[in-house]
């Protein structure tokens, strides 16, 4: 066994949410002396490439950065595809993948029989990976990018099925409201992890990849989660095989920057640093989430209204798609405007008061991790529940109300939450007592500093 060391391949989701906290992880690992290869699809490879060229001048050293490598194989796409729809990829690479990454692991293993591939980390997205990694003598196991409880329902969906209350295309029946756990908010119709209600036809792909997960988890022993217990009790109870290991922003000093599917704007820290302490509002809706013109003017008015500071983070394609018109006036000079920006580094400044967030879980850790409240717009699947959690679970936000097409009709329900948030303290009191629970349990002796070190003692004895 002498000059043998473990050697781990992960796998993300080619998903700006997924690949950057998996890679969060591989860094913490790479750091005990384990070699990590990390898999990504060659579409997403040329994004993060394409974006960390921007920014190679202000990347810093990192001793894990010599312990990884990064691997890319074909994403199965035609010419006629596609290449920035997740959905596409999902129904693609589950045809092409599996017989691409045998070829590698095999290739791994011959080209050096003492770093020969002992783990496979595989977004629990993916979990067909699992029977890859037995079958090329690897341990499989699954990493989880969303809320513990999201994973517990997911595993319920046979049950949800058994019982009639879920129909086969993943919808809940008008009136059914599921429950695991008193301690664990409930879910409604239109707030599954799979739910896309706007689109059938995608929210069927997405129920089918939800389905494959509640059956193939089982073969992963670890489902390594970016949570940790005391955020998430209920729910980690419920899973005995889930282990938290996060708040991973926590761990990553560099915010793994080359993860990045867009360039960052850093000229907003700048800015930033010429505001009042807790006075601005920041607004993102993340790398997928977009909204009608409509939508996108009741907001911008809204904003302007508060009379506070703002940073909003608008994507190019943030309006279905299309450029970003502003309303007719738009623009006082009250908020500044990026395409990107380097969200856990801005949530951490002390300038920022509330965050306007469509609480996706990367999202909703990186705010409760900085003690920031939250102003919630989610858009679809899990994000409705990481909503129930942050409003009704640990009172940290306010609920943006929508009307029954799903439509915010009114600028001034956007400016008077966005008052409450600043002018009532309990959600900043409470937001603050989340982020020292968190850091305490990613620090020494904390119960996911505890979960890390049980799994890296793990990968060398195995």
């Amino acid at each position: 066994m002498a000059g043998k060391r473990p050697h781990v391949l992960a796998v993300a989701v080619p998903a700006q949410g997924h690949v950057k906290p998996l890679m969060s992880l591989c860094r913490q690992i790479a750091k005990h002396g384990i070699k990590v290869t990390f898999v990504n699809a060659h579409s997403i490879h040329h994004k993060i490439l394409s974006a960390s060229k921007k920014h190679e001048d202000e990347e810093e050293d990192d001793d894990s950065c010599h312990n990884i490598v990064m691997e890319t194989v074909p994403d199965g796409l035609t010419p006629e595809d596609d290449p920035n729809s997740l959905f596409t990829l999902l129904e693609t690479l589950p045809k092409t993948m599996p017989q691409n990454l045998t070829d590698l692991i095999q290739r791994i293993n011959t080209s050096n029989p003492n770093e020969k591939v002992t783990c496979v980390i595989a977004d629990l997205s993916f979990s067909w990976i699992f029977e890859i990694a037995d079958k090329m003598g690897a341990e499989p196991v699954g990493f989880l990018t969303s809320s513990v409880a999201s994973l517990a329902i997911v595993l319920h969906i046979p049950k949800l099925l058994e019982q009639g209350n879920l129909n086969i295309n993943g919808s809940l029946k008008n009136g059914v409201v599921i429950s695991l756990s008193n301690d664990i908010p409930s879910w409604r119709k239109d707030e599954l992890p799979w739910s896309l209600s706007s689109d059938p036809k995608l929210e069927k792909v997405l129920f089918e990849t939800t389905q494959n997960i509640s059956k193939e988890a089982s073969k992963a022993k670890w489902w390594l989660c970016n949570s940790c217990r005391e955020l998430e009790p209920a729910a980690t109870e419920l899973l005995p095989n889930a282990l938290p290991i996060g708040p991973l922003n926590l761990l990553d000093s560099n915010n793994v920057r080359s993860t990045n599917f867009f360039s960052e704007d850093s000229s907003c820290l700048r800015w930033l640093d010429t505001q009042p302490d807790g006075s601005v509002v920041y607004v993102s809706f993340g790398s997928s989430g977009v909204f009608s013109q409509h939508q996108l003017d009741e907001l911008a008015l809204g904003l302007e209204l508060s009379g506070r500071a703002f940073l909003w983070v608008v994507r190019p394609d943030l309006a279905n798609g299309s450029p970003v018109v502003y309303p007719p006036g738009f623009g006082t000079g009250l908020g500044k405007i990026v395409e990107w920006a380097p969200q856990n580094r801005v949530l951490s400044h002390p300038s920022i008061g509330c965050f306007v967030s469509h609480c996706g879980w990367n999202s909703t850790i990186e705010g409760v991790t900085n003690g920031v409240p939250f102003l919630c717009w989610p858009y679809f699947s899990d994000q409705f529940h990481d909503e129930r959690y942050i409003c009704e679970k640990w009172g940290i936000g306010l609920k943006i109300d929508f009307d029954e097409e799903g439509i915010v009709r009114s600028r001034y329900e956007i400016k008077n939450k966005i008052d409450t948030l600043f002018s009532d303290n309990k959600f900043r009191e409470n937001a603050l007592k989340l982020k020292e629970m968190c850091g305490k349990s990613v620090g020494e002796g904390g119960t996911s500093c505890n979960n890390l070190k049980k799994f890296i003692g793990h990968l060398y004895r195995a």
